[in-house]
């Protein structure tokens, strides 16, 4: 009940942020939530025995936003700048010892919940943004509700039971079936809105390109939920966090978007260059 409620609040605060929010908005609330799934990934890095500086790595994940905002141009150089930087930080700060893996669970951090993040502010200034977004979500949060259900029911066969026992190819099959279903009522939905000149959702080119991607996107959303799993088990936890309840905590929820998410960016990316 606690995960039913949760999500009942969420949903409609996230599709009012795609839909309604100005860019201004978008990318602090965005970050904010970037910001709360480094802390948690930084105490997990914790309990392998690292002594990350988490105020100057929120910083540069808070750099990292500001950058997209501003000149998103220069993305590139502020990573390896803010790398350099962590780098510098942890020499002065870490044992010697640790100098080389403080830097290393940094960095790793700032990528893993920061710039991948920045892909949802990115993608949402694009011209067809908040369908792109949309998609994306539906995409992901479908995925996650088939794997669920069908691998509760159904579930036999183990996906990678030394990361995460309770994941069953039956229940990963469901999720890419659940994922295209879902998003091919999404986009018969743009037609039919677009029909009646109401053009709220916009997803140009062939469906059959849209629905590949659903099952791409699916498929990178159960990867990333994996990843997440398996740095838990790594730090003997259940939970990043508990912040969310009936979710765990932030890191627990927005694992799978945090591969998905660049993935579709990147997919945005290689399409414009042919």
């Amino acid at each position: 009940m606690k995960r039913v409620v949760t999500a009942v609040v969420l949903i409609p605060l996230v599709l009012l942020l795609i839909f309604k929010a100005p860019i201004w908005v978008v990318t602090p609330v965005v970050a904010l939530v970037a910001e709360l799934a480094l802390w948690e990934y930084l105490t997990l890095a914790d309990a392998f025995g690292a002594k990350t500086p988490r105020i100057a790595a929120m910083i540069a994940v808070a750099l990292l936003f500001a950058c997209v905002f501003r000149r998103p141009d220069f993305l590139g150089p502020v990573i390896g700048a803010l790398s350099l930087g962590i780098f510098i930080v942890c020499a002065f700060r870490s044992p010697l010892n640790r100098v080389l893996p403080d830097t290393a669970f940094s960095v790793f951090g700032i990528l893993y919940t920061g710039l991948s993040l920045t892909t949802l502010p990115l993608m949402i200034e694009q011209e067809n943004g908040p369908s792109l977004l949309l998609f994306l979500f539906f995409a992901v949060w479908t995925g996650d509700i088939a794997a669920l259900y069908v691998g509760r029911a159904w579930g036999k066969h183990k996906m990678a039971p030394s990361i995460s026992p309770g994941k069953t190819w039956e229940g990963a099959i469901a999720s890419i079936l659940g994922s295209v279903v879902v998003s091919g009522l999404v986009l018969w939905l743009a037609t039919t809105l677009t029909g009646r000149n109401i053009e709220i959702l916009s997803f140009p080119g062939p469906v059959w390109r849209w629905l590949l991607l659903a099952a791409i996107l699916n498929v990178a959303a159960q990867v990333g939920d994996l990843i997440e799993s398996a740095i838990k088990r790594g730090a003997g936890v259940k939970d990043s966090g508990s912040l969310l309840p009936g979710h765990g905590g932030i890191l627990d929820r927005i694992d799978a978007l945090l591969l998905a998410a660049p993935v579709l960016w990147y997919a945005l990316l290689l399409q414009q260059s042919f």
